[in-house]
């Protein structure tokens, strides 16, 4: 089943307590692109300048990533964030951040994309999200993700929003200013309350909540001592949520837990190296024998 996503593009430059990886390949839409191409085949929209490195865009070859939305343009710079981890690596402290291409007019969705029957909104301007679900044709499943500043900023546009989605993908923070409430389960419920038929928070190593009309359902982080680089996790997250339920007859409370499952997992190789070096050499035995550690992990018996 078709699955479109838009977001980012970048240039990155990590510290973390393990290492220092300058100018590598990072963006929200690459991560989730790379991660739900395990499941199901993507279309990827997004934007990115003339000094966009020709060996970033070799990272997608030989993958079911259809490309015809990658946009370079000509005379503009590549969106570029530089950031740094330290003690826990649970938030990522922002060195520096230049929007050089993001600052200007999002990238034209291919004609032949509009038809896609699952949908992904990487963060970005709620209006943008908007505008982009006012040109679908009948998606089956629009997911939105969000950030701290839309919340501050464009609080109505983003309720907008979220009152035309199927599902939101946010972190524990995000959905507590949304919702100015602390409790997760009460914070869920006010957010179900909008719009979304369903809720997921992310927890970082604490796992992820996922909220819908069958209840909750809370699930832990899988357990690795293996953690390089946080940046992409949470995006990879989402890609393995949507790339599961892009390959699902129906999308039901069974199904979004089992997508949950594969998401948790999908982060779990993220933190594993800088950039998306893990992402992107995972072969798909790998995804699936350590999604069945995992739900053997989750499996309690007396």
């Amino acid at each position: 089943m078709s699955l479109l996503v838009t977001g980012s593009i970048g240039i990155d430059t990590v510290i973390t307590p393990f290492g220092h990886a300058e100018g590598v390949l990072g963006g929200s839409a690459v991560y989730f692109s790379l991660s739900a191409s395990q499941f199901t085949p993507v279309r990827l929209v997004g934007a990115v300048g003339d000094d966009f490195p020709a060996e970033f865009r070799r990272v997608f070859d030989h993958k079911p990533i259809d490309l015809a939305g990658l946009e370079v343009r000509r005379g503009s710079r590549t969106f570029r964030w530089s950031g740094k981890f330290e003690g826990a690596m649970n938030e990522a402290e922002t060195l520096n951040v230049h929007l050089n291409v993001l600052a200007e007019a999002p990238p034209e969705v291919p004609p032949a994309f509009l038809d896609s029957r699952l949908v992904f909104l990487a963060n970005t301007h709620p209006a943008l999200q908007k505008a982009l679900i006012q040109k679908l044709h009948q998606p089956r499943l629009i997911v939105c993700d969000t950030m701290n500043h839309w919340i501050r900023t464009e609080r109505d546009a983003l309720l907008d929003v979220l009152s035309r989605v199927s599902g939101v993908i946010l972190n524990d923070a995000e959905a507590r200013e949304l919702t100015e409430v602390i409790n997760l389960i009460e914070a869920a419920e006010k957010l179900l309350a909008l719009g979304p038929k369903f809720v997921i928070i992310k927890k970082g190593e604490h796992g992820c909540l996922l909220m819908s009309e069958q209840g909750p359902t809370s699930v832990p982080a899988f357990p690795t001592k293996d953690v390089r680089d946080p940046t992409g996790a949470g995006d990879s997250f989402a890609g393995g949520v949507m790339g599961y339920l892009g390959d699902c007859e129906r999308i039901d409370g069974p199904a979004l837990r089992r997508a949950v499952a594969r998401g948790t997992v999908m982060a779990s190789f993220a933190i594993e190296d800088f950039s998306v070096g893990r992402v992107q050499s995972l072969a798909r035995g790998e995804v699936d024998a350590r999604v069945g550690q995992y739900l053997r992990m989750l499996r309690l018996e007396e």
